[in-house]
């Protein structure tokens, strides 16, 4: 893999930490998030994607193979295949082992429906394959208030079939929330009964996130708890690039602290649309179509709008702080959907200038699609009910499909 070759006024560094170089672009993403299906039997109260029922134009079986073909003559490292529930795809399986036959890593994410023993069997029987069970409380009362009724012991039964198949090195998902955060050494000690490995992200506030960000996001003293205990476990926890707004604190956490959007990671949807963000799938974050635009290595290499993010931060009022180099302006996406400028502060940043930019000033874009189920389902979040914007009650933009399942032979 070499470094893409992109025009900016700023030069490229040719020594010190990767990191520096990572921020102008790669030629192929280390990793990539892949939505396979907007499908989903959960509809988890802060959603990315606001997931439930599936796009009737989803990539087809022989396109989905053909965007692997092209992701191995990229020699990307992995992809993170997500969605909605992934597992709800027929062919999920069949993609899971042609990536794998075709030298492409696959980490799913997955509520654990469909983690029976045999598919357990399955994947402990398979190399270069990881699974993450996403679990967003360390007790079903907090998990299922997010993530709805029986979702807890859903995923504590899939974390159990995996072990009991031998499976090495799991990954429980936590979304770090207002009401988990406290939890943090109830997560690890589950991890480590499962013999998994924690990884936790944070909450951003895109797709349903977006209704329930102010109740669920941490608050300000909350940061600080999980600071300290990231830097006391850090080590043995994964977080990615989750968390870099923290090390405004002080000392940067282990892991990527640098928004890696359109510089190493990308997103691909249903549909083949590639996003540069996989927490901001937004018309305003597209990049381009891989059905339409060329192939995915066309859209990665020559889109306008990733150039423009490979080219270094070099104006906003971020960058005159001097807590700039440590974290970076913090996240994008959760500038976005707050409504704040993308060269300003962090909605959570951690010296309060979120806090005071949050106050004045601003417009909340409205969601560019929405793929929720109209009526609640069986495994609806209570809170769902009580935090719904009205704003977001219109007919999603996308024609999806109104059971979730429509068109899968299962």
């Amino acid at each position: 893999m070499t470094l893409l070759d992109v025009r900016t006024p700023v030069a490229r560094p040719t020594t010190g930490p990767l990191v520096n170089q990572f921020e102008f672009g790669l030629d192929a993403p280390i990793c990539l998030t892949w939505e396979l299906t907007y499908a989903c039997n959960l509809a988890c109260a802060h959603c990315l994607s606001s997931s439930g029922k599936r796009d009737p134009r989803e990539l087809t079986t022989e396109q989905c193979e053909a965007v692997i073909d092209e992701l191995q003559r990229m020699q990307v490292f992995y992809v993170n295949i997500g969605g909605g529930e992934p597992t709800i795809r027929p062919d999920f399986w069949h993609l899971l082992q042609y990536a794998v036959d075709h030298n492409v890593g696959v980490k799913f994410s997955t509520n654990g429906v469909r983690l029976n023993p045999e598919r357990a069997a399955f994947l402990a029987s398979t190399d270069y394959v990881d699974v993450q069970i996403s679990l967003d409380g360390a007790t079903a009362e907090v998990n299922d208030y997010v993530r709805g009724p029986g979702s807890y012991d859903t995923a504590i039964t899939a974390l159990q079939n995996l072990q009991d198949a031998g499976f090495k090195d799991a990954k429980i998902s936590v979304v770090v929330t207002r009401q988990n955060v406290t939890q943090l050494d109830e997560f690890k000690a589950l991890a480590d009964q499962y013999g998994a490995t924690l990884r936790l992200t944070r909450l951003r506030p895109s797709g349903r996130g977006a209704d329930v960000w102010d109740e669920l996001h941490p608050l300000p003293e909350q940061q600080r708890v999980l600071y300290d205990w990231l830097m006391a476990n850090g080590d043995n926890v994964l977080t990615g690039d989750s968390f870099f707004h923290l090390a405004a604190f002080g000392e940067s956490l282990p892991g990527l602290n640098l928004c890696g959007a359109g510089r190493v990671v990308c997103l691909i949807d249903p549909i083949g649309d590639v996003y540069a963000c996989p927490f901001a799938i937004h018309d305003n974050f597209l990049a381009g179509n891989l059905l339409a635009d060329g192939g995915f290595k066309q859209v990665w290499q020559t889109s306008e709008l990733f150039q423009e993010l490979r080219s270094p931060q070099t104006s906003g009022a971020c960058t005159s702080c001097e807590f700039f180099d440590s974290c970076r302006g913090g996240c994008m996406a959760a500038k976005f959907f707050t409504g704040l400028p993308l060269d300003g502060p962090d909605p959570e940043c951690v010296q309060g200038y979120g806090e005071s930019a949050l106050a004045g000033e601003r417009t909340i874009p409205a969601a560019s699609q929405d793929h929720s189920r109209t009526t609640p389902g069986r495994n609806q979040p209570v809170m769902l009910t009580l935090t719904r914007r009205e704003d977001l009650e219109a007919p999603p933009v996308s024609a999806c499909a109104e059971n979730p399942l429509a068109g899968f032979r299962l």
